[in-house]
């Protein structure tokens, strides 16, 4: 069983071939700022990273005409339970309009439902950032203007709960977990039952990180915003990419935060601690979410790999329940997974839009 995976980032898209659940091949296309800079928006970007796509797996010599399918990572749409999803003509209009907002991982469906299209292929995404299994007391914000939305890491958030199930050998769909993302934006999930039943949203909740704010004193942040000193456009971009530690220390580049601790730096020990500090917090937070009854703690994402990290955070959590560390992201891994468990028939698949004629689900509705 052959897989196509297709992740588009900000300024690079990663492909790669599965074979089943191994990797046979992958590389990494790095789109320039220059070559960016020509295109108005994300979605004017798709025939540029799609012809890049095209003669990356030329020059690899993989032929897609000897695919069985294709992965995309899922971009910002309507809410939207877990699982893989066929890419249907719904999702890929309401991707082109940007209706849920405009992000690079909105041009995965796009890219692969042409090449799908042009070989005979099917093609999925698996577990979108808009996955949304909230349970309603975790939609309530305290102004109802403002409802709380479930936005997160969930595809590497799933991927590594389904993994700390596997390791304690208990099923998915019976196990509580607290999972944390610690990457460039911080996702501190509750999942009980296997369902992620409250996160925070990583670009405005919880704790801050490399270079998000997350959650901020509130009338402080409207003095600020009315202050005079900046734009609406600023602001935004001070609360997701200029906030956190890049705001501190001037560097989202962790490694080299971490050798300003080790070589003594005061300030930069102390911003280190008082993020760990927050996500032992939001852990915390999230263990009274699931009534204390918690099986594990799973660390990940990318800054799961820093030992100043997992030992600050361990400090504080452990006593809540084992602690379990997953490091970095297993993006690609995760989308190749959700394919092959439809494929195989061990996961129905679902649809984004209007269901087809004569399906399973429609027969169950």
């Amino acid at each position: 069983m052959k897989i196509l995976v297709i992740n588009p980032g900000s300024t690079s898209t990663k492909i790669a071939v599965f074979e089943s659940e191994k990797c046979a091949w992958q590389t990494g296309i790095r789109h320039p700022d220059e070559e960016l800079g020509l295109f108005e928006r994300v979605a004017d970007q798709y025939r540029y990273r799609l012809e890049a796509v095209e003669r990356a797996l030329a020059e690899s010599g993989h032929a897609l005409n000897g695919f069985d399918a294709l992965a995309a990572r899922g971009g910002l749409l309507k809410p939207l339970e877990g699982g893989t999803y066929l890419i249907d003509r719904e999702m890929l209009n309401d991707l082109a309009e940007c209706k849920y907002g405009e992000h690079a991982s909105n041009l995965g469906a796009v890219i692969a439902s042409s090449l799908a299209e042009k070989y005979g292929l099917p093609a999925y995404i698996v577990d979108p950032v808009s996955v949304d299994e909230f349970h309603d007391p975790a939609r309530f914000s305290g102004l109802p203007e403002l409802p709380r939305v479930s936005k997160s890491h969930a595809l590497n958030m799933r991927a590594v709960a389904r993994e700390a199930a596997s390791l304690k050998g208990i099923p998915p769909d019976w196990i509580n977990l607290v999972v944390a993302h610690l990457g460039s934006g911080i996702s501190v999930a509750a999942f009980a039952r296997g369902k992620m039943i409250d996160v925070n949203n990583a670009n405005n909740e919880g704790p801050f990180s490399l270079e998000r704010c997350g959650g901020l004193p509130s009338l402080d942040l409207v003095n600020l915003c009315y202050s005079g000193k900046y734009t609406g456009e600023e602001m935004a971009a001070r609360i997701v990419k200029t906030g956190g530690i890049y705001a501190y220390l001037g560097t989202r580049d962790f490694a080299g935060v971490e050798e300003m601790v080790a070589g003594g730096d005061e300030k930069a020990r102390r911003v280190v601690e008082a993020m760990c500090y927050q996500v032992a917090k939001e852990i915390g937070a999230m263990s009274t979410v699931l009534q204390g009854r918690v099986d594990g703690i799973v660390l990940t994402g990318g800054m799961a790999h820093s030992r100043l990290v997992v030992d600050e955070i361990t400090a504080r959590v452990s006593f809540i329940a084992g602690v379990l560390v997953i490091p970095g992201e297993k993006e690609m891994e995760a989308l190749a997974r959700g394919v092959v468990r439809v494929l195989t028939g061990k996961e129905e698949v679902k649809f984004y839009g209007r269901r087809p004629a004569g399906s399973r689900e429609e027969k169950n509705d």
